[in-house]
């Protein structure tokens, strides 16, 4: 799931440029793709920002599975003196459980919930190089005067594609020209 938000918001900025790009006076169309996964694959800036967005979120596990671990430890010393135990001191372990419980899946809700902190890091880290990787696709299709380029990698289904028309490693020489890239002959693909 890691990319996927990535890809998602990468390919809705693709859509938006498509369509933005379509000529008004009727001039031939011209097409191109790009594969995103294999662009960002090849910024290690991107790799350095999946790779803290990991370190995030495995603190923030280990955090959420020890406080379980309380939970489950406060549930277990509870049932085994719940017997000796008067009604007055029962009810106030149990509430203290329900309460404990309730902490812990609010801590899971503010690091990883729709807007939790691992999200808002995601937005920190991420989109800066999605919208680098956005202008350097909108700079090449508007110089090439491409009307359309779609993703390989996104949502939208691309069953063929004529290698001529893959422009990806050029994403990559323009977003090289404001951030680092791996030099192209140096470049390699994953299992697309």
């Amino acid at each position: 799931m890691k990319n996927s938000i990535a890809n998602y918001v990468l390919t809705l900025l693709i859509a938006v440029a498509m369509f933005a790009g379509i000529t008004a006076n009727g001039q031939s169309q011209k097409y191109a793709y790009v594969d995103t996964q294999y662009i960002l694959d090849n910024i290690p800036e991107f790799q350095d920002a999946q790779d803290e967005l990991d370190e995030y979120s495995k603190k923030w596990q280990k955090e959420i599975e020890s406080t379980y671990a309380k939970v489950s430890e406060m549930y277990q010393k509870y049932q085994a003196e719940a017997v000796l135990l008067p009604e007055d001191v029962k009810h106030k372990r149990e509430e203290e459980i329900v309460n404990k419980e309730k902490e812990v899946k609010e801590l899971q809700r503010k690091y990883f919930g729709a807007e939790g902190e691992l999200y808002k890091k995601r937005q920190e880290l991420v989109q800066p190089i999605q919208e680098k990787v956005y202008n350097a696709i909108e700079t090449i299709a508007a110089t090439n005067n491409y009307s359309f380029v779609f993703d390989k990698a996104g949502g939208m289904t691309l069953l063929y594609g004529n290698p001529k028309y893959d422009i990806s490693d050029d994403v990559l020489d323009e977003v090289g020209n404001v951030m680092q890239t791996v030099k192209r002959d140096s470049r390699t693909r994953g299992d697309n």
